[in-house]
């Protein structure tokens, strides 16, 4: 399985920017996706993630401003970010679980994971 992740950069805060995620060499036709991501000196979280019923679920601190969506088609997800804060630094890894359901958002573990994509929220 791979997981080819593309849109990180550089924002100023109050800005906006889009993740892809494209699943590649996988077999299955349903399971969930997300992202986690990892601050600087912090531990990696569960940020948002997506049913294979495209149930979105959202950690408290991104709900309102992130959105998830999938595109089955491409076999691509997106998580865009909107009114993007200095604390929303950090490495995003893109996520695929061999299961069709995320259950608990902090308690995820996923089966797959991207590279990393850094995005980095700066005036």
């Amino acid at each position: 399985v791979k997981l080819v992740e593309s849109g990180g950069g550089r924002v100023q805060p109050g800005g906006s920017r889009r993740l892809s995620c494209t699943v590649q060499d996988y077999g299955r036709s349903r399971y969930a996706m997300g992202w986690f991501r990892q601050a600087p000196g912090k531990e990696r979280e569960a940020v948002a993630g997506l049913d294979s019923d495209s149930t979105a679920l959202y950690a408290d601190p991104v709900k309102g401003r992130f959105t998830i969506s999938r595109d089955y088609s491409r076999n691509t997800a997106y998580l865009q970010m909107d009114r993007l804060r200095l604390e929303d630094t950090g490495t995003y890894y893109c996520v695929v679980d061999d299961g069709p359901f995320i259950g608990w958002l902090r308690l995820w573990k996923p089966t797959y994971w991207g590279q990393g994509a850094e995005v980095v929220v700066a005036s």
